[in-house]
This record gives structure tokens, C-alpha cells and sequence, in this order.
């Protein structure tokens, strides 16, 4: 054991360590129509397909308690959880909880933290039928998995996405990465502050909310689904577009050309970039945790879908051999990379 050489798990990250750990998995069950590789597997148990996935939140990892209240953090360890169900194109029906937590926590604290919980079942219509409870030495740890449901036809993947396709996204982008970043300047300046002064956030209130209480885009879905627009491939926004970009081109062997200027960025966003010195679009193409969805579609909805309010077309894909493109507002072009947010990566290389 002495002389063995082992492998740090820096050297793989978090999706080369699951590609790493799930590459010789065979599946064994008819019912398993998709395992490891999508925001959620498939099972088929009937007419309708059951999606599932699963997601957990570490403190001082994924959460800090100084500046997140544990009502928005249920909130959003659920909501975290839908997305991945409407990446799917399916809707969320049934959640377990699974709760690590240290003597340091009362009970009204997990209290708070479950009416969160519970108001996102209710906001999404989820059930809550089951989970664990158990004992942690040091801080919390949640962990959600949720089962949805979906037609076999209606079910859209990764890996489906075609050549001279249109690339989109819903809503806005790097929002949630700035709220973040807001949190922990206050948190800075607040440590060296009187007792009882607060931070202001005014100004601040979009961001702050896209990063402590984002929402799932089941209403993108069933929008898409009302105007007979099916996406050829899906994915939530969690660790950035340029990777979930990267994902749907690397999985559907396709390469894409993104521009700069169409991408979908909110005043506040730009205006605390400003405050920091950070490139707008660098935060919309890094940051994570938007819980926005990209997707794309065949060219000839071009029309249905600049129609939509919430909806922006950002590019389209092409050839693989093309590989990955941004092209800038001034009509550069720079070869686009991920650069968001990587587990496990050692401290002094993290983005």
C-alpha cells in the first residue's frame, strides 16, 4: 500500500470521475431505458416513462450559512432537483429527502428549513413521500431525488441534438453567479462591521433572489409544449452555458457558434460585473446555478421562437470538425471553453 501510487481526484474532476466510475456499467433491466449520462434516467413502467434523478448540497461546498436563509435553502435544493426533470421535458411528481445534520442545529432550524421544502412541493406540485434522517459530526448535507414522468415521445435527451440546428436558452444568464458573488463581498466588509450593521442589497434584490431562491422552468416547458415546439436536445443551465453548451455538442457529436451579443444578460447582472471588474459575459458563460434550460431546435421554428418572450436564440450548431465558437460583439472569434465551477478541483486551481 506503501509504495502503490494513487490518483488524485483533481486530476479527473466531477464529470471525469463519473465517466470514470460509470463506464462499465451494463444495464440489466428491461425497464431501465436510460441510465447515467442525462439530467435524469428513464425508467419504463408503463404507458408513460419515469424520470429520476438525484442531487445533493454540502455546506461550505454548495451553501454558506452566514448569508443563506435554510427556508430558501430547501426551497432550493427542490427546485434544483425540477429542473433536472425539465431538462427531461417532464414534469415533477414525487421527492425523497435525506438529511445529515450536526447537534449544532436545533429543531426550528430544520423546521425552517423544511417549510422551504414544502413550499416548493407546493409551488411545483411534488409530493414529499419519503427519505433519511441521520447525524453528521460537522454541518448539513441534503440530499433530493426526484422521480417525474413523461411520454415516451415527449422525452428529449443530450445526445439528440442535429447539424444546423438553433441553439436557445430561457431567461437570463449569470445572474445567480452574481448574487453569489454580492453575498460573499458583504460577507467580507460585514466581517469587519459593528455588531448590529447590516449590508445594503438595495438595488440588488434580482440577483439575490436568482441566487437564493432560483425557480425551475416547468413554465418554459409546458410554454413550449402549448405552441408544439419540442426541443431536438435539452439541458438545465447548473454549471454554466459554455459546459452545458458543451455537453449537448460533445454528446450529439455536433459543434456550435454561439454570438455574444445574443445572449440574454439582466441590467443587474451587468451593473455588479461592473462594480467587480468582471466581464458580464465571462459570468454568463462560467457562472452556474441559473437553472436556466438550453436546448435546440430545428431551423424552420426560428420564427415561433424569437416570438416568445423568454426564449433567445444565441447561435446554432454545425459540424463537429467546426468545434466550439463564440463569436464577440466586435465580430471576433474565440474558441469557447468551460470554465465554470469544477468539483474537486485542488483550491489554488478553482475557477
Amino acid at each position: 500500500m506503501e509504495n502503490k501510487n494513487y490518483t488524485e481526484l483533481s486530476s479527473l474532476g466531477e464529470f471525469g470521475l463519473i465517466d470514470h466510475l460509470t463506464r462499465h456499467i451494463e444495464l440489466k433491466n428491461k425497464s431501465t431505458l436510460k441510465g447515467v449520462g442525462d439530467d435524469a434516467a428513464v425508467l419504463d413502467y408503463g404507458e408513460k416513462k419515469i424520470l429520476m434523478s438525484t442531487d445533493m448540497l454540502i455546506q461550505g461546498i454548495h451553501f454558506d450559512l452566514t448569508y443563506t436563509p435554510l427556508k430558501h435553502l430547501g426551497y432550493k435544493a427542490v427546485a434544483s432537483n425540477v429542473s433536472d426533470i425539465c431538462a427531461m421535458n417532464g414534469i415533477p411528481r414525487q421527492i425523497t429527502v435525506s438529511l445529515a445534520v450536526s447537534n449544532h442545529f436545533s429543531v426550528e432550524s430544520i423546521e425552517e428549513l423544511y417549510a422551504g421544502i414544502y413550499l416548493a412541493c407546493d409551488h411545483y406540485g411534488v409530493d414529499l413521500v419519503g427519505g433519511d434522517t441521520t447525524s453528521s459530526k460537522t454541518g448539513m448535507c441534503i440530499s433530493i431525488t426526484i422521480l417525474g414522468e413523461a411520454y415516451a415521445e415527449d422525452i428529449v435527451y443530450r445526445n439528440t441534438a442535429k447539424e444546423n440546428q438553433l441553439l436557445c436558452v430561457s431567461g437570463d444568464l449569470g445572474a445567480a453567479y452574481m448574487g453569489l458573488q454580492l453575498l460573499e463581498r458583504e460577507k467580507a466588509v460585514f466581517a469587519g462591521q459593528p455588531e448590529n450593521s447590516q449590508p445594503d442589497f438595495t438595488g440588488y434584490e434580482y440577483i439575490l433572489e436568482r441566487q437564493l431562491k432560483p425557480e425551475a422552468r416547468i413554465d418554459i416547458i409546458k410554454l413550449l409544449k402549448e405552441k408544439n415546439i419540442r426541443p431536438t436536445a435539452m439541458i438545465d443551465i447548473s454549471d454554466g452555458l459554455a459546459s452545458e453548451i458543451m455537453h449537448i455538442c460533445k454528446d450529439s457529436q455536433v459543434g456550435c457558434t454561439i454570438y455574444e451579443e445574443k445572449i440574454p444578460i439582466d441590467y443587474q447582472t451587468y451593473k455588479m460585473a461592473e462594480e467587480l471588474n468582471l466581464n458580464a459575459t465571462v459570468c454568463a458563460l462560467s457562472g452556474g446555478e441559473d437553472y436556466e434550460l438550453l436546448f435546440t431546435a430545428p431551423l424552420d421554428l426560428y420564427d415561433k421562437l424569437t416570438a416568445l418572450e423568454s426564449v433567445s436564440v444565441i447561435g446554432h450548431t454545425c459540424k463537429a470538425s467546426a468545434g466550439y465558437t463564440l463569436i464577440t460583439r466586435d465580430g471576433n472569434s474565440f474558441e469557447l471553453k468551460a470554465q465554470g465551477w469544477v468539483n474537486f478541483n485542488k483550491p489554488e486551481t478553482k475557477d
